[in-house]
């Protein structure tokens, strides 16, 4: 009897230290997010859920998720505390924040961005960043509007978990041109369906070949179109991707 208590202590005490030794684990990685408040309420609402789903996701899988809304903190000194920037609906307002993305980038850091953090045209005069994204904003439907999705690609980390198609949640879809898909660099893993087409009701979106998802194969980069309102993370089919995108976008090359 006292055998088997000793035992049972010996084991108690051993998984107690495994425990600690975990619990005392470093993080996996660490992410910043940016976000901004005084933009359209659609797209701070996709913000805080985005900040919320992704919070959850890093107590589970162990690693460091802060968040801000002081773009100053785009620079370099901050930056060389994290491995992965997220861009919720919003993008660098001046040169020195820009300056110290893309020396994140050349350096091998990873990026997601969602939504508005793509957007771009001829008023924006970053050509760094049109290179990057590989795309220029065209046009866009409105209302928003759920839309069937062709996967492109299931080989990628980010879609691997994704079927060939599925009907994403509500959202405002944009066009581009030129398209992503021409620039020799860019990967696209998801596309608009044809079968959407009219997609829209005052803005219309007629037809075209229309990525929604890519990377460009130069850096760990990841740009997703969903970001309008507050449905994109009802589908726990689209969640595999915001969860597998982020994973991937904080692993070493």
């Amino acid at each position: 009897m006292k055998k088997g208590l000793i035992k049972i202590s010996i084991c108690l005490f051993v998984l107690s230290i495994v425990s600690r030794v975990a619990y005392a684990q470093p993080p996996a990685f660490k992410v910043i997010a940016f976000y901004s408040t005084n933009v359209e309420n659609d797209h701070v609402d996709f913000a805080m859920d985005a900040m919320k789903f992704y919070a959850k996701m890093a107590a589970e899988k162990n690693f460091v998720f802060d968040t801000t809304a002081n773009w100053d903190k785009l620079n370099d000194e901050n930056l060389k505390n994290y491995q992965v920037v997220i861009w919720l609906n919003e993008f660098p307002h001046n040169q020195a924040q820009r300056s110290s993305f893309e020396k994140f980038m050349e350096n091998g850091g990873g990026w997601l961005g969602f939504h508005v953090s793509g957007y771009n045209d001829k008023t924006t005069k970053w050509p760094w960043f049109v290179s990057f994204l590989g795309a220029t904003f065209y046009n866009n439907n409105w209302p928003p509007l759920p839309a069937k999705m062709i996967v492109d690609d299931n080989t990628h980390p980010a879609t691997l978990r994704l079927p060939k198609a599925y009907v994403a949640p509500i959202n405002e879809w944009y066009g581009w041109k030129p398209n992503p898909r021409d620039n020799k660099d860019i990967k696209v893993l998801v596309t608009l369906d044809p079968a959407n087409y009219p997609l829209g009701k005052k803005n219309l979106i007629r037809e075209g070949d229309i990525p929604v998802v890519w990377t460009n194969t130069k850096y760990k980069m990841l740009y997703m179109n969903m970001g309008h309102g507050d449905k994109n993370f009802a589908s726990e089919i689209q969640n595999k991707m915001f969860e597998d995108a982020l994973m991937w976008a904080g692993t070493k090359k």
